[in-house]
């Protein structure tokens, strides 16, 4: 992004980079016991919390140690797996280890590339690893554009969150997932953020929560969006958008006012950019 604003002091980059490192300490969480080691298809890839463990127990093709879950353990990619994985999520969901059910598909991942599909809402309680993408928008003024969550969403409601933030659906491309976001969530056109910085990844999360546990990759791209353009949510999922400046975003972060991912994502913006001060 072109600078747009004076540089922060010195004294400023130094808080800026203690608040970062702030907040990846909240980031990088171990999980908690007893957890155990999620296998699909032989294939290390979560973390499952012991709600589930129970519920999952009585399913034929789930065998569960003291240290490990295996799903379908001779498994491989395929209809079956992902039909597995589907009876998997719905089990979860009538024993009520699941926070909502979004009928949205998420890939499910392992270091050696991604296995099958699975239902959003049970990515939490089996840990597996998902994909969020952000656009961190400026005005030409060099202030940020923000969004505060709808009291209705599941997570963190009411509190404030980049511009655009949302996860990446099965199949789909990064880049085609932000745009997506972008057009739901701010009522942007791909014309509207067509001089965006190419999506970089600024760290994987590693989170204990309610519902289970965080592994999440953040990805982020910035913009400046043009004056005339105001950003308004089409999917009902935000309840104000506004432009505040640098300073009081810092002060916003500190005061705990942003979801975690929006707060790492911003201040790692600004750390990258030099610091910025409106």
């Amino acid at each position: 992004m072109s600078e747009i604003s004076p540089a922060f002091s010195t004294n400023a980059r130094a808080d800026l980079a203690g608040c970062y490192a702030r907040l990846n300490v909240r980031a990088q969480q171990r999980p908690i016991e007893p957890a155990r080691r999620v296998r699909i298809a032989g294939q290390e890839c979560g973390w499952v919390t012991q709600a589930a463990c129970d519920a999952l127990r009585q399913l034929p093709a789930v065998s569960l140690s003291r240290d490990t879950l295996d799903i379908m353990p001779e498994g491989r990619p395929s209809a079956a797996l992902d039909a597995c994985l589907a009876d998997v999520a719905q089990t979860l969901r009538e024993a009520e280890c699941l926070r909502g059910w979004r009928n949205e598909l998420l890939d499910v991942s392992t270091s050696g590339g991604v296995i099958g599909r699975i239902e959003r809402a049970a990515c939490r309680p089996l840990g597996l690893r998902t994909r969020a993408v952000h656009l961190n928008a400026w005005t030409p003024a060099g202030e940020l554009w923000i969004a505060r969550r709808a009291m209705s969403k599941s997570t963190d409601p009411g509190m404030w969150d980049t511009l655009v933030g949302g996860l990446v659906g099965a199949g789909e491309d990064p880049d085609l997932a932000l745009v997506r976001e972008c057009a739901e969530e701010a009522g942007l056109s791909p014309a509207d953020i067509e001089h965006r910085s190419p999506l970089r990844t600024i760290l994987r999360m590693h989170r204990q929560l309610p519902e289970g546990y965080q592994v999440e990759d953040l990805l982020v791209a910035d913009c400046v969006l043009a004056e005339h353009i105001t950003p308004r949510n089409c999917d009902g999922e935000v309840s104000e958008i506004k432009a505040v400046t640098m300073n009081e975003a810092v002060a916003m972060i500190d005061a705990g006012s942003f979801t975690l991912e929006a707060a790492l994502v911003v201040v790692e913006d600004m750390m990258r950019a030099g610091g910025r001060a409106s």
